[in-house]
C-alpha cells in the first residue's frame, strides 16, 4: 500500500484542517465542500485525513461493514449475531466523476431476480464508504442525479436500491467530502445547501510558506516511508486528540444563550430553511469537545458561522459566496449572553498547534524547525511552479480609440426556453430532448453492455415464446441474458450555448447595450439553472475573439461580458467565422453535446478582415457566407434582434434565415412575452434541406 502524506505535515490551510476535523469528530455535521484553484493541495489533505480515523469494528465476512455492537438488523448480508467482531482501518472511497448509479449505489442481478426470486446484490461504493470517508473530486462535475443519491444518502444515512419492484436498503453513514474548483462551474444551490460546511482555499503568497511546502514535498518524494515516520508522533497525536473529542461530544451541552445566537445568525444572513441552524449547532458543539469543553461559548458559534454560512448566502451563480464578519461580530454582540467560561484557560488553536518539536499538525518543518502559521499556503501535490501567470488571449481589452468604456447590465429577467431540435445522447441538462438514464421510458433496446434500467415487459415478452423449449414446468419463468432488455429513456440534456456577441459602435448607445447585457446575462442565468456549457465569443472593430471558451463556469462569462467595451467597426462574418470555429473544436472534444449559437446583433455588418487578414470583400455577403456554414452543419440557431428606433431594416431577420434559425426581439425573449417562441424555434431548426424550406417560408408569408 502506497504511503499518503501526512495530514500533520500540511503547510496552512488552517480552516480547511479544522473542518475535516470536525467532521471527523461529528460525522454529524454533514460533510465538507473544498473550494479552491487548482494545484492547492485539497486532495492531499483529504486522503491524509484517512490515516488519522481510529479504526473500525466490523461484523467478520459482512460486505457492509456493521458494527458487531450493534448490527443493523436490516442488513442484506444479515442476521448478524453479537459478537466480538473484527477491526479493519477505516476506508476513503474515492467516487469518480464518470461514475454509474450502479456504480455508487449497487447493483442487481436482475436474471436471478426474475428467475429465482433472489436478491444477488452487488454492494457499490455507499456500502464500502460506510463508517469511512466518501471522497468525490470535482463534485460539481458529476451529474445532478448522482449528486441527489449521494447527499440523499449521507443525509438519512442509509440507501435504498430499487430495481423493478425488488428493493435493497442497507446503511451508509459516511463523511463526505467534495473538492471542486469554482473556474469549472458551481453547484446548484440547492445541492451546496446539502454540505454542511464550506471552506475556501488558495495558494499562498507569502514566499517562505511556499519554500516550506516545496522542501516538505521534495523531501516526501525522495523517501515517502522515512518523511511519514518523521511525522509519526504528531500523527498519533492528533488521532489520539480525535478519539477524546469523540468521547467527549455526549457530554457537550447547548445553552439556551447559544442557541439564540445561532438562530439570530441564521435570520441576519437570512439564509433559506433551517439546515444552517442544525448544522451550525452541531459545528459549534465540535468545535467545543475539539477545545476539550463541556459548554459551548460564543466564539464556537462565530467559528461555526464562518464555516456553516458562505455557501448558503448564494442567491445566483454571480453571486461570490462570503460573510460580512462585522455584521457577523455585531449580531453575536447583540444576542450574547453570559459565556459559561468567561476567562477560559488558554486553549490549543484548532488543529494546527504545532508539528515536530512543538506538537501539533500545523507547526514545524521536517527538520523541526517552525513555520511562519499565517496564510493558506499550498499543501503539497502538484504544486505548480511559482511562475507569473500568463495573460490569457481571451482577457478583455481596455477601450481604445473609437471604443466607449464597460456599461452595466440591465436587471436579469427570466427567458423563454431555447432548446435544441430532435432527439440527444449528451450530458443529463435541462435543456433539449434527449436519450438519457432517466426519465419516462420510450421504448426498449438490447443491453450493449451491463443491464441497468430493465424493461420488465418487454423482457417477458421476449422470453414468453421459449418457455416450452427451455423446459419450464414450475410458475417461474425461465430467463435467459439474451431475453433480457434495457428501457430506454427520453429526458433532457445540457448544450453547449455559444453566445455570439455584437460590441460594435452600432450597439454602443449606453442604454442599448446595458439591455443587450442585461438579456445576455438572463440567458447565462438560464444557462446556468439548464446545467449548459456556455462559451462566449464578441466582435468589434476588425477582428472577433473569444472572451471565454466553452466552459461549465457561466458566472466566468458573466463578468467577461459586464467588463466588454463597445465601439468601432462591425465584423459581423469574423464573429460567425470564430464561432464556427469554436464549435469545430468543441465537436471533437465532446460530441454527444449539441451546440445552440446565439447570436446577439442589430444584423448590421461593416468592414472587417478576411481569412488570413486581407481586406474584406462585401461585409453582408461575407456575413451571409459565414452563416451558411453554420446552417450546412445543422447547428441550432437564435438570433436576438437588438435592432431599435422607429425605421428597422430587418437586417437580424435576414441573418437568422441564413442561419436556417430564428430571430426574436428582446421583448420577446422574455418568458412573459409571445406563448410560442420555443415552437418557433425548433420549427425554424428542424430539417437540414435548409434553403428549400425558407424559400417556402416565405411562400407561405408573402401569401
Amino acid at each position: 500500500m502506497s504511503t499518503r502524506y501526512p495530514f500533520t505535515a500540511v503547510v496552512g490551510m488552517d480552516d480547511l484542517r479544522l473542518a475535516l476535523l470536525l467532521n471527523a469528530v461529528s460525522p454529524a455535521v454533514g460533510g465538507v465542500l473544498v473550494r479552491g484553484e487548482k494545484g492547492t493541495a485539497k486532495s492531499t489533505a483529504v486522503r491524509a485525513l484517512a490515516e488519522l480515523l481510529p479504526a473500525v469494528p466490523v461484523v467478520a465476512g459482512c460486505r457492509f461493514s456493521c458494527d458487531p455492537a450493534s448490527p443493523d438488523p436490516g442488513c442484506p448480508d444479515g442476521p448478524h449475531e453479537a459478537g466480538p467482531g473484527a477491526e479493519r482501518p477505516a476506508r476513503m472511497v474515492e467516487l469518480p466523476v464518470g461514475a454509474s448509479e450502479d456504480r455508487l449505489v449497487g447493483s442487481l442481478d436482475i436474471e436471478k431476480a426474475l428467475a429465482e426470486g433472489v436478491k444477488a446484490f452487488e454492494p457499490g461504493l455507499l456500502a464500502d464508504a460506510h463508517r469511512g470517508i466518501l471522497y468525490v473530486d470535482e463534485v460539481n462535475l458529476l451529474h445532478d442525479h448522482l449528486i441527489d443519491l449521494l447527499l440523499d444518502a449521507a443525509a438519512m444515512g442509509f440507501s435504498n436500491v430499487e430495481r423493478e419492484g425488488v428493493s435493497v436498503r442497507h446503511a451508509a453513514r459516511f463523511l463526505l467530502v467534495g473538492t471542486m474548483n469554482p473556474e469549472e462551474g458551481e453547484l446548484r444551490p440547492q445541492l451546496l445547501d446539502r454540505f454542511g460546511l464550506t471552506v475556501e482555499v488558495a495558494a499562498s503568497r507569502d514566499p517562505e510558506q511556499r519554500v516550506e511546502v516545496v522542501r516538505r514535498r521534495l523531501a516526501f518524494e525522495d523517501d515517502p516511508a522515512a518523511f511519514a515516520a518523521r511525522w509519526a508522533d504528531e500523527e498519533a497525536a492528533l488521532r489520539g486528540r480525535i478519539v477524546a473529542a469523540r468521547a467527549l461530544l455526549p457530554q457537550v451541552t447547548l445553552g439556551d444563550a447559544v442557541l439564540l445566537q445561532i438562530a439570530a445568525t441564521c435570520a441576519a444572513f437570512e439564509v433559506d430553511g433551517m439546515r444552517a441552524d442544525i448544522v451550525m449547532a452541531r459545528t459549534a458543539t465540535a468545535l467545543a469537545a475539539w477545545a476539550g469543553r463541556t459548554e459551548v461559548t460564543s466564539e464556537d458559534v462565530r467559528q461555526a458561522a464562518l464555516l456553516a454560512l458562505p455557501h448558503r448566502r448564494r442567491r445566483s451563480p454571480f453571486d461570490a459566496p462570503g460573510l460580512d464578519e462585522d455584521k457577523l461580530d455585531e449580531t453575536l454582540e447583540q444576542f450574547k449572553g453570559e459565556d459559561p467560561d468567561p476567562d477560559p484557560e488558554p486553549e490549543p488553536d484548532g488543529p494546527d498547534d504545532g508539528g515536530p518539536g512543538d506538537g501539533g499538525p500545523g507547526g514545524g518543518g521536517p527538520d523541526g524547525g517552525g513555520i511562519p502559521p499565517q496564510g493558506d499556503g499550498p499543501a503539497p501535490e502538484d504544486v505548480p511552479a511559482p511562475e507569473e501567470a500568463p495573460v490569457p488571449e481571451s482577457a478583455p481589452q481596455r477601450a481604445g480609440a473609437g471604443e466607449r468604456a464597460a456599461v452595466k447590465a440591465a436587471e436579469p429577467f427570466r427567458t423563454k426556453v431555447l432548446s435544441v431540435p430532435g432527439l440527444g445522447e449528451g450530458a443529463a441538462g435541462r435543456r433539449s430532448r434527449a436519450r438519457t438514464e432517466h426519465g419516462r421510458t420510450t421504448g426498449s433496446t438490447r443491453p450493449r453492455g451491463a443491464l441497468t434500467k430493465l424493461h420488465l415487459a418487454a423482457t417477458v415478452q421476449a422470453a414468453a415464446p421459449h418457455q416450452k423449449a427451455r423446459g419450464r414446468t414450475g410458475r417461474g419463468l425461465v430467463v435467459r441474458r439474451d431475453d433480457l432488455r434495457q428501457a430506454t429513456r427520453e429526458g433532457r440534456e445540457g448544450n453547449l450555448v455559444l453566445f455570439v456577441v455584437d460590441a460594435s459602435g452600432s450597439m454602443a448607445a449606453r442604454q442599448r447595450m446595458s439591455a443587450v447585457k442585461g438579456a445576455v446575462l438572463s440567458l447565462l442565468l438560464d444557462a446556468y439553472q439548464r446545467r449548459d456549457k456556455v462559451g462566449l465569443v464578441t466582435f468589434r472593430g476588425r477582428d472577433a475573439e473569444v472572451a471565454l471558451p466553452p466552459t461549465s463556469s457561466v458566472d466566468a462569462a458573466a463578468a467577461r461580458l459586464e467588463q466588454l467595451p463597445t465601439g468601432g467597426r462591425t465584423p459581423l462574418s469574423a464573429g460567425l467565422l470564430k464561432a464556427h470555429d469554436v464549435l469545430r473544436v468543441e465537436r471533437l472534444r465532446d460530441p454527444s453535446r449539441r451546440p445552440l449559437l446565439v447570436v446577439v446583433t442589430d444584423g448590421r455588418a461593416t468592414g472587417g478582415r478576411a481569412a488570413g487578414g486581407r481586406a474584406a470583400g462585401d461585409p453582408v455577403a461575407l456575413a451571409a457566407r459565414a452563416a451558411r456554414l453554420h446552417a450546412a452543419e445543422g447547428t441550432a440557431s437564435v438570433v436576438v434582434d437588438c435592432e431599435t428606433g422607429p425605421v428597422r431594416l430587418g437586417l437580424a431577420g435576414q441573418l437568422a434565415r441564413e442561419l436556417g434559425g430564428t430571430a426574436v426581439t428582446l421583448d420577446e425573449l422574455r418568458a412573459d412575452a409571445i406563448a410560442g417562441l420555443v415552437r418557433d424555434v425548433q420549427a425554424g431548426q428542424a430539417g437540414q434541406a435548409g434553403q428549400a424550406r425558407h424559400a417556402a417560408q416565405a411562400t407561405r408569408r408573402a401569401a
